[in-house]
């Protein structure tokens, strides 16, 4: 399940501290830095653009996380996804990138969702792969190196 993650949500887990009334798995998300960053890019994109990020909930426990990476360009966004290391190959991913789907499908001011892949990443690959993503070509990321995009139209 997808939860619209807020500032707050963001500043808990920056902190270290599970946000409302979820568990925090095991083993982090990501580190304090990359939060941080991701606190950043999501308050960047809510000036013109909302919902922004989701929290990846199972069983009252914070998984994951989803955004978009950027602001919507003619329609189309773009999104990333993480799962605690302890919680991955447990199908929270699809699960969570299905129900982002599902909300662009119902979502008029949407006509595509996209995401990028490292070529090592299989199991991110497989995720976007059933869920309805098409491969579309590659790129060269200064930070990331070489990636795989992916698109999927909507409704």
């Amino acid at each position: 399940m997808i939860v619209e993650a807020t500032e707050q949500d963001f500043a808990a887990l920056i902190e270290g501290r599970a946000p409302r009334d979820l568990r925090l798995a095991d083993t982090p998300i990501a580190t304090p830095e990359i939060l941080g960053m991701l606190a950043e890019v999501a308050a960047l994109v809510r000036e013109t653009f909302s919902p922004v990020a989701w929290l990846i909930v199972s069983d009252r426990e914070l998984v994951g996380l989803c955004s978009v990476t950027h602001p919507p360009e003619g329609g189309v966004i773009d999104i990333g996804y993480g799962i605690a290391p302890s919680r991955q190959g447990q199908g929270h991913a699809g699960a969570a990138v299905r129900d982002i789907l599902r909300w662009a499908d119902a979502n008029p001011a949407i006509c595509a969702v996209t995401a990028d892949t490292s070529p090592a990443n299989t199991a991110s690959m497989r995720v976007l792969e059933r869920a309805g993503f098409t491969r579309t070509g590659e790129r060269w990321d200064e930070e990331d190196g070489r990636l795989i995009e992916w698109r999927c139209e909507t409704a």
